[in-house]
């Protein structure tokens, strides 16, 4: 298999985003710096929010400044409502993904309103979008695979509101399984739907770990023709609406299954596997997932 894919590093926010451990500024910076030099071209650096429900996001608009300056990097960011969007466009962000539940129950405890509400929200930062200039918008669609509080979500409206995406003018569109309930048939056929309403509209996958799915689920995406892909350096992250969820898919992990595939990245897993070492010294007792640092990549 000879396909280019995109991996995007999300560890600096989902995977900061519930850890009892605090990245300074300077030490974000430099997970950073090394990541886009081992061949990392997107990078999810931070997230808008407000800051009474997640400090360690403080420092956004200062993070993507530095994170702005690294050569052959496009940093990221996420913003869950309007107020998160334009902070973000006025510190210089190129890359919005604003972020809402397909279930209603986990909108709502999510950003405290409900799906359609955050639709409607959603129109009105295309517009702010649209007065600005060269700014990517993406939309994350959580629980695209199910939810903890509702159970099984429904194929229909997955692609119902991916529908509406595409219609509304968005550029990018990223389904999300937030409790790692999805498996391979059944994000398969989801993506296939999604592809078949939504046609050349870029789209990208998100997979949690939490019931060791999460690679096959990567090679179902992968048939289905998705070569946008998120993951967490050691496995990071998780969703506080999921008890007992894991983390996204290890970037290591991640990255080695593409490698043994023949598909082309552009990053240098060796050198990574260095940078997973320091995350280990810049987040000292955190738990950290993946199998890859231990074991070592296959060189047959």
């Amino acid at each position: 298999m000879s396909d280019r894919v995109i991996l995007r590093e999300v560890g600096l926010r989902d995977g900061l985003q519930l850890i009892k451990s605090r990245l300074d500024t300077n030490t974000k910076l430099a997970w950073i710096k090394a990541q886009a030099e081992v061949g990392f071209t997107e990078i999810e650096v931070t997230s808008f929010v407000p800051i009474s429900v997640l400090p360690q996001f403080a420092d956004a608009a200062t993070v993507l400044a530095g994170a702005k300056k690294i050569d052959n990097l496009l940093p990221t960011v996420l913003v869950p409502n309007l107020r998160g969007a334009v902070m973000a466009m006025d510190a210089g962000a190129k890359k919005i993904t604003f972020v809402l539940s397909v279930s209603d129950s986990h909108n709502r405890a999510n950003v405290r309103r409900s799906t359609d509400e955050s639709l409607a929200m959603l129109r009105e930062v295309v517009a702010e979008r649209d007065n600005r200039q060269d700014i990517t918008l993406v939309t994350a669609l959580a629980t695209s695979f199910g939810c903890s509080m509702e159970g099984a979500v429904n194929d229909a409206r997955v692609t119902q509101i991916a529908e509406f995406l595409a219609n509304e003018g968005i550029d990018e569109i990223n389904l999300a399984d937030t409790v790692g309930y999805g498996d391979p048939i059944q994000v398969r056929r989801i993506f296939t739907d999604v592809k078949t309403a939504v046609g050349d509209l870029p789209l990208a996958a998100h997979f949690h770990d939490t019931r060791g799915l999460g690679l096959a689920n990567v090679m179902a995406a992968l048939d289905a023709g998705v070569r946008r892909f998120d993951s967490a350096l050691g496995g990071l992250g998780g969703c506080p609406f999921a008890p007992g969820a894991s983390g996204n898919i290890a970037t290591e992990d991640t990255l080695h299954l593409f490698d043994r595939l023949g598909v082309d990245t552009g990053i240098n897993l060796g050198a990574l596997l260095e940078v997973r070492r320091h995350l280990a010294e810049w987040l000292p007792g955190e738990k950290l997932e993946g199998r890859l640092l231990g074991a070592g990549p296959a060189n047959r």
